[in-house]
């Protein structure tokens, strides 16, 4: 095993276990069944729903049979994607693992720490005869990446605990309190085709860092397909026809990667090759600082004898450049936090239609709801579809929290440091579980992680080891 020799020698046991099992959102079965049959072995109460959602119960320790019913909740399903000329099949596939020092790294993929080490401490903890402990549930969600329909659809009547533990944080010493909420939006053109037998050519926007849209969607990195819209509105003087475009691959993801398929006239091949070159340059003077690697270039491709009509290409580089991408608003609140945000993550050519799919998110429901409806308006200028789906609510700071204060009180016992409490713009899901099982007292931590939802994500291994104590600190003074 990679993880050997790890500690929390059990957590990094089940976290790699995990990383051999397919587990992309709308790709759970596998990995829902193996949580099953973990708890069936340890003898343990376990339900799994329609959703595969799994429910653990169990009793408290000798001499916390009484003791506040606590639930420990994280989600299974990871964000799968790789660098461009990484070969891997995520349905099959192990995700590759490397230890560099403090790192436990994927450095070709997304390492599915976020959330594959919440569930990997629940199920260290479900095993262990030995860590005292109050009565505990463990939750595990499905399709928390892409819309949060696992949280949504728990059934309370299964759930008991009035406090949760919300493993899903990426910051050590930082207990968050509250989140945004948020909505993913499409927007649907109906293709219209010509003919057309102008040689082929591909446009490509890579080398971008990209990144979780929620979390580093402030550190104002480079949007593939906001790029991409913009040079093809640049091409448009030498009258191109665009046969394809396809960038990003998930709406929480901020794109790395974009790519149009072109027709162009031989005697336009020449300007069109300066177009590129001089806006290459312009963006990346523009992106120097947050994705130093940016490349954008034109190179000969498949001839396509059919393309999207002028109007439609005209259209589709409309809604790249109009729809709008990253902060749209700052807290006046809270220093340094995002309020609302828009991420245009992916854009494709399907059967009929090019699809903009946006993640939206905001701690203001009416800002969110701006947002949302500025896009409609752009969809509705142009001629397109519309439509939205995976709401989940926002979670509002409870003044009065019993979890936090005991956060509080064992950080400063094992560190001889204050906790920090913040709120985050990211999405949780503790605003659901707050909706579907009532008004429960949550908290939401985590050990140090970067580059979440991007190639190369990593997790500290002393930061997990740090985190874990806390957690079994939390739950020895729960009374």
């Amino acid at each position: 095993m990679v993880t050997k020799g790890l500690k929390p020698e059990r957590v990094f046991y089940y976290f790699e276990e995990l990383t051999k099992i397919p587990r992309c959102s709308h790709d759970e079965k596998r990995v829902s069944d193996y949580l099953k049959g973990v708890a069936e072995e340890l003898g343990l109460e376990v339900h799994q729903d329609e959703a595969l959602n799994i429910i653990i119960k169990k009793p408290g320790s000798k001499g916390y049979e009484n003791n506040k019913r606590v639930i420990l909740q994280g989600h299974m399903d990871m964000v799968c994607e790789k660098a461009d000329d990484f070969e891997i099949d995520f349905t099959k596939d192990p995700i590759p693992l490397e230890v560099r020092e403090d790192l436990l790294i994927a450095p070709y993929t997304t390492l599915g720490a976020d959330n594959g080490i919440a569930v990997a401490m629940a199920l260290a903890i479900l095993e262990s005869k030995d860590i005292a402990h109050p009565p505990l549930e463990v939750i595990v969600t499905t399709n928390e990446e892409s819309g949060m329909t696992g949280a949504g659809s728990i059934n309370k009547d299964l759930v008991d605990g009035k406090i949760l533990i919300n493993i899903d944080s990426e910051e050590e010493g930082v207990i968050l309190v509250s989140c945004a909420g948020g909505r993913r939006v499409i927007v649907k053109a109906p293709i219209e085709l010509k003919d057309s037998s102008k040689p082929g050519y591909t446009l490509k926007v890579s080398g971008l860092l990209g990144g979780h849209s929620g979390m580093e969607i402030d550190r104002e990195r480079g949007n593939s397909n906001r790029i991409l819209g913009r040079v093809l509105d640049s091409l448009k003087e030498i009258d191109f026809d665009l046969y394809h475009i396809d960038g990003g691959s998930k709406s929480n993801a901020i794109p790395r990667l974009a790519v149009a398929k072109l027709g162009i006239e031989d005697d336009k091949l020449d300007q069109a090759k300066d177009i590129v070159s001089k806006i290459n340059k312009l963006i990346k003077t523009e992106l120097q600082t947050s994705d130093p690697d940016l490349s954008i270039t034109l190179e000969k491709g498949e001839d396509l004898k059919e393309a999207f009509t002028a109007d439609l290409r005209d259209k589709i580089i409309a809604a790249l450049i109009l729809i709008p991408s990253g902060v749209q608003r700052m807290s006046q609140d809270i220093k340094g936090l995002v309020e609302s945000s828009n991420n245009l993550g992916v854009v494709k050519t399907v059967e009929g239609y090019v699809t903009f799919e946006s993640a939206v998110r905001s701690s203001n429901s009416s800002l969110k709801e701006f947002t949302s409806n500025q896009i409609e308006t752009i969809a509705g200028m142009l001629g397109f579809e519309f439509e939205f789906y995976g709401e989940y609510p926002a979670w509002e700071y409870k003044k009065d929290s019993y979890i936090r204060e005991v956060f509080k009180d064992a950080y400063k016992e094992l560190t001889g440091e204050e906790l920090k409490v913040e709120a985050i713009h990211a999405g949780l899901e503790t605003g659901l579980f707050n909706a579907v099982l009532g008004d429960i007292d949550m908290v939401s931590f985590g050990p140090n992680m970067w580059g979440v939802h991007a190639p190369g994500e990593n997790i500290s291994i002393s930061s997990v080891e740090r985190s874990y104590n806390l957690l079994l600190e939390v739950l020895k003074k729960i009374d």
